[in-house]
């Protein structure tokens, strides 16, 4: 028996969405602040994916400035039609423009279309269905036009005029929930299945209540008619401290065989009852999509550090409804010939002219404060003003925690000046990250929580190169040095990592971690060099 691994995504890959052309599966997730925006996967055996790009990985497809935390990209929805791939999604909460939109192309790897702006589709979580008549229907979720209570949603449905890219004809209210009282009925998806139509829906907020509902009815316009076994999958029965809680917000996948498949999210909770302080934060909020602070229940003292990830599972049919089995951290593999990629170098030594597609950008970068060119084999950071404390373009080039477990090290020639600091950063938000930096006094290890920075060890080191490393076990994050190959000192006792959670911090976003360079607000002309950047998994300790 072929087995896959659970998440077939690791880190923050949240919202993920499937289309499948022939014998090829192209899978999207959101990116919040963070750019290009909204990677696509490709796959053949729904088990093991490669990143062939970004959807969004142009300033003016992209306008993140200003946005805060767990704000801009929510949940893209990835459809195929006549030869042509639609990504529909919504930037929240944008300074210059907000709402849903639909870009194109020919080829899932890109270039991508200009966004096409659809002024009248209100909410969030967009979605396309292709009908088998030649007609487009776009759906999403938005607050409740007569809500009966606080995070009451409702499911529309318009057509979508493809050639003018807008919104037609009448409007019609499919959903509001399944279970009595139900928040954030979102993520809607519609499919047609065997002369039905079937509205795959979430609800239950996407923190330990997370479900996923369905319902179904003879006209793609309703009525809708809720499976009485609703929800049809959910981890919330199964207590804080199972392996994977959280699951919803799914999308389904059928392979040319005949069986499905669904897409979904969920979270690898852990670093709760190892440590004396427990954090009163649920992983989410339930307020959103417009207040990222919000203090949900309790959540038994575990933390989110990962995010919300891509997990994968089989589905039956059974009295004409979909039955997703229970997400598991191994199980039995699609009937698919298994399609391995070649697997990504751990180190990054930046001899490439580009920057490899793992790196993120916090917000939109509108100039070019990296170069991998001036000093060839290296990462050049420009040293600028602007720091993760604030909600700016800063001079950060990331990449996500993936696992709980992990080690990352740097080689860095940095000369500092008065403020300017430079080295390693893990981020959670503005409020809420940990540096490794060298700065004028030295290397320092500084916790950013709530908005205030503590810094917690010091160490004088001679000018030249330094090796800077992290190494984590669940919460205890390890900073270490070294002045010579080879040669690691420990920086301090072990950070406490909570402060990356989102238990701790709100929000949608799982941890980055990058290279970091700032003046904290004086200008400069100085730079920071990196020869190289290694990401590694750790076995457990």
């Amino acid at each position: 028996m072929v087995r896959f691994s659970n998440p077939i995504l690791p880190g923050c890959h949240p919202d993920p969405s499937i289309c499948r052309v022939g014998d090829d599966y192209y899978l999207v997730t959101s990116t919040f602040e963070w750019f290009p925006g909204v990677p696509i996967f490709h796959s053949r055996d729904l088990a093991h994916w490669r990143r062939i790009g970004h959807v969004l990985d142009r300033a003016s497809q992209l306008s993140l400035d200003g946005i805060r935390p767990s704000g801009g990209i929510y949940a893209p929805t990835l459809r195929h039609h006549d030869g042509v791939f639609y990504m529909i999604t919504t930037l929240v909460d944008g300074l210059m423009e907000s709402g849903n939109f639909v870009v194109t192309a020919t080829d899932p790897s890109g270039p991508w279309s200009e966004p096409h702006w659809l002024p009248d589709a209100e909410g969030f979580d967009p979605s396309l269905f292709f009908d088998d008549d030649g007609r487009a229907w776009a759906h999403g979720t938005r607050p409740a036009h007569r809500p009966a209570y606080e995070g009451h949603t409702e499911v529309w449905l318009r057509e979508l005029d493809l050639d003018g890219m807008k919104l037609v004809g009448e409007e019609h209210v499919l959903w509001d929930g399944a279970v009595k009282g139900a928040i954030w009925s979102e993520a809607p998806h519609i499919y047609k299945v065997d002369g039905r139509y079937y509205l795959l829906t979430a609800e239950g907020g996407t923190a330990h209540d997370h479900a996923v509902i369905v319902a179904r009815a003879d006209a793609v316009t309703g009525p809708y008619t809720g499976n009485p076994r609703n929800p049809i999958l959910t981890h919330r029965t199964l207590g804080h401290d199972h392996p994977i809680t959280s699951t919803g917000h799914a999308d389904l996948v059928q392979t040319p065989a005949g069986d499905w498949w669904t897409v979904l999210l969920a979270i690898r909770p852990y670093g709760g009852h190892g440590h004396d302080r427990v954090l009163g934060r649920d992983a989410l909020p339930v307020t959103r999509p417009d207040d990222s602070t919000a203090v949900p229940p309790r959540d038994g003292g575990y933390h989110y550090n990962l995010g919300r990830e891509t997990f994968l599972t089989s589905v039956r049919w059974e009295d004409g409804w979909p039955l997703p089995a229970q997400v598991r951290e191994s199980a039995e593999a699609p009937a698919l010939p298994p399609r391995r990629w070649p697997a990504p170098p751990a180190c990054d030594n930046f001899d490439s002219e580009l920057l490899a597609p793992v790196w993120s950008h916090l917000r939109t970068p509108r100039e070019p404060y990296w170069t991998l060119t001036e000093r060839p084999g290296h990462l050049r950071l420009c040293t600028r003003p602007e720091s993760l404390s604030e909600r700016a373009n800063p001079s950060l080039v990331a990449r996500r925690q993936q696992h709980a477990h992990f080690a990352a090290h740097a080689a860095m020639e940095f000369t500092p000046r008065a403020a300017e600091r430079a080295g390693l950063a893990l981020v959670q938000n503005d409020a809420h990250h940990i540096l490794l930096v060298l700065t004028a006094d030295g290397l320092v290890v500084i916790r950013r929580e709530a908005g205030e920075d503590q810094t917690l060890a010091h160490a004088a080191v001679p000018p030249g190169r330094i090796w800077l490393g992290v190494e984590a076990h669940e919460q205890d994050y390890q900073m270490s040095y070294a002045v010579r190959p080879g040669d690691w000192h420990p920086l301090g006792a072990p950070v406490d990592g909570r402060v990356l959670s989102t238990s701790t911090a709100g929000g949608f976003i799982g941890a980055y971690i990058g290279l970091y360079t700032t003046s904290e607000g004086t200008p400069t002309t100085n730079t920071a060099d990196f020869d190289w950047f290694e990401y590694r998994e750790l076995p457990p300790q």
